[in-house]
């Protein structure tokens, strides 16, 4: 006759106790936090949501014909950002890891992890102060030698305040972040592999392309996705070098805006109720955005890791 063996539960202490209870509310804290604001902004939204076009409002439209322009700018600037930041994050995170002798790299980093701390109203200060009257001769030149492609289409923006100004120096912010998690990930790739590559005869370009980045593919994804959710919900940066001009900026020398920027630029007037709910709609919508951008970014990564079969 078998018998069942029996389990025998280690007793736990005290702290033991503690230590779980706070670790699980801890954890806990971040799911309650997110349903809390985004229940407090679905129900600020309702009066805006529902509204007829007759109320007074900052809708000048259709409340969804309003959101468009804003998505669309919002978007726009986080992808250029994004075409832009990625393979510079990647290569001063390689440079920094694999090409740079110990002390300098030291140091590259140190300035990196400092660049990290600048707020974002620095960078735009820095983007409408020195970046945009420094491009916007640039751009000039760019519409009379390229104007026939819609990218640089014309007019140019006088004072060089672009949806392509407010990608560069989104670029710029979002870059410590993205080379900081890239340059951690390099350093994590086994040793064993990388000797292996360059004993069998490859070269440190080879050795990095076929054991460096398959090993850090899945970070240098993450890296990118955190950087493109700083960049969509970007404030302070975007409001100074975007400027307000409400409009679909197709051509990378229009000015045009994000909801970010009509949040900071529109809020304080708020001078009724549905002026508020209208904004606390454009939060809602940033929100889902960002939330979307995220969940997309963490399927991906799990794909990722079922290829890999981890």
């Amino acid at each position: 006759m078998s018998t069942t063996p029996t389990v025998i539960k280690a007793k736990q202490r005290p702290g033991d106790r503690v230590f779980s209870g706070s670790a699980v509310f801890a954890g806990s804290m971040i799911l309650v936090t997110l349903a809390a604001v985004a229940l407090f902004l679905i129900i600020q939204s309702i009066p805006a949501l529902v509204a007829s076009h007759e109320d007074a409002s900052i809708l000048d439209t259709n409340f969804w014909e309003y959101v468009g322009p804003l998505v669309f700018g919002t978007v726009w600037a986080a992808a250029l950002a994004l075409l832009f930041a990625v393979p510079i994050s990647i290569g001063i995170a390689l440079f920094i890891s694999h090409y740079a002798p110990r002390r300098l790299a030291s140091v590259l980093g140190y300035i990196v992890d400092l660049l990290a701390a600048v707020p974002s109203v620095v960078f735009g200060l820095w983007g409408i102060g020195v970046l945009a009257p420094a491009v916007q001769p640039i751009y000039s030149w760019m519409v009379d030698n390229l104007g026939w492609f819609p990218l640089f289409a014309g007019p140019v923006s006088g004072t060089g305040r672009t949806i392509l100004t407010a990608g560069l120096v989104l670029a710029v912010m979002v870059l410590p972040i993205m080379t900081a998690i890239c340059r951690e990930v390099f350093l994590q790739t086994p040793v064993l592999h990388e000797e292996a590559a360059l004993a069998l005869g490859a070269t440190r370009w080879e050795m990095v392309r076929m054991a460096v980045f398959p090993f850090g593919r899945s970070g240098i994804v993450s890296a990118s996705m955190l950087g493109l959710g700083r960049a969509l919900g970007e404030t302070m940066a975007v409001t100074f070098v975007l400027g307000n001009t409400h409009n679909i900026a197709v051509s990378l020398m229009e000015p045009g805006t994000s909801i970010a920027a009509t949040l900071a630029n529109e809020f304080a007037e708020a001078s009724d109720d549905l002026y508020r709910s209208s904004l606390a709609a454009l939060g809602l919508i940033l929100f889902v955005v960002t939330f979307i951008v995220l969940a997309a970014a963490k399927l991906m990564l799990v794909r990722m890791a079922k290829q890999r079969g981890e």
